[in-house]
């Protein structure tokens, strides 16, 4: 079952150029969606003008230390989550990020490159397809039960729905139904199909509502957590929170800039 092909047992009712066709729409939905959003919500202005006024106010930094904030940034703010000084959300979003890559990449490789079953599927492929929907569900089910702050510090019902959950709903919705259709489909069960199709309703939900959705916000939050190291190098002051891994140095540029 962890190293068979799903997707190549499903060429035998679904034709793989349906399938192919199907994640470049997605691909292009995804696109379209983020230009949208940072039109709307004028993100990418907002970055633009913010670091432009910090580089004027403050300290000039060069060339080498704007390489070495932006690896920092690559590192520890969008490899590890650094932003999450809470480690339980931390883990959860590493689990929910990683387990995503995972389960995305090796969905593209195998509808792509191994689409039917007489072309032979590297087991790793399918083995990358279940860890990377697990970690999803692990992370993303972990965080809605028992991490949210609404749940854990306010008490709320973890079956609360806001518009700001749909990112986080459509993900596991097709992390666990891809699961459940791996499974079913195994087993031959009469209701392989029917998951397959209730992943496909959340995915497209994923990749098709990323305007209404928080799925733009993970190309935003590389530009906002370099702007926020760079006006702790210039000296000056954010309107952003402080890196997690530079909060008293941060402080201090804050204290010092309160009158600007």
């Amino acid at each position: 079952m962890f190293t068979s092909n799903p997707f190549a047992e499903l060429s035998a009712s679904i034709a793989p150029s349906i399938m192919q066709t199907y994640i470049i729409v997605m691909i292009i939905l995804v696109a379209v969606g983020t230009i949208y959003d940072v039109l709307h919500k004028k993100s990418a202005t907002y970055f633009r003008a913010n670091m432009k006024k910090s580089r004027a106010a403050g300290t000039k930094v060069g060339g080498g230390e704007l390489i070495s904030i932006a690896i920092r940034t690559a590192v520890v703010d969008v490899a590890a989550s650094g932003e999450f000084c809470n480690m339980k959300r931390r883990i959860a979003h590493l689990l929910g990020m990683y387990g995503f890559v995972f389960f995305a990449l090796a969905t593209v490789v195998m509808v792509f490159r191994y689409p039917a079953s007489d072309v032979a599927t590297p087991a790793i492929w399918p083995q990358l397809w279940w860890l990377g929907a697990a970690m999803v569900c692990v992370g993303g089910y972990w965080f809605w039960f028992f991490i949210r702050v609404d749940v854990a510090a306010e008490g709320s019902s973890p079956f609360r729905l806001m518009k700001a959950d749909l990112f986080v709903l459509s993900l596991l919705g097709s992390a666990t139904f891809a699961l459940v259709w791996g499974y079913l489909q195994a087993q031959g069960h009469d209701w392989t199909m029917l998951a397959f199709w209730m992943h496909v309703v959340f995915t497209t939900a994923l990749f098709g509502l990323v305007p209404w959705s928080k799925f733009a916000h993970m190309f935003f939050k590389p530009a906002a957590a370099f702007e926020k190291r760079l006006s702790v190098a210039n000296g000056t002051r954010s309107n952003l929170p402080a890196p997690a891994d530079e909060p008293e140095k941060f402080s201090k540029v804050s204290h010092s800039s309160r009158n600007y």
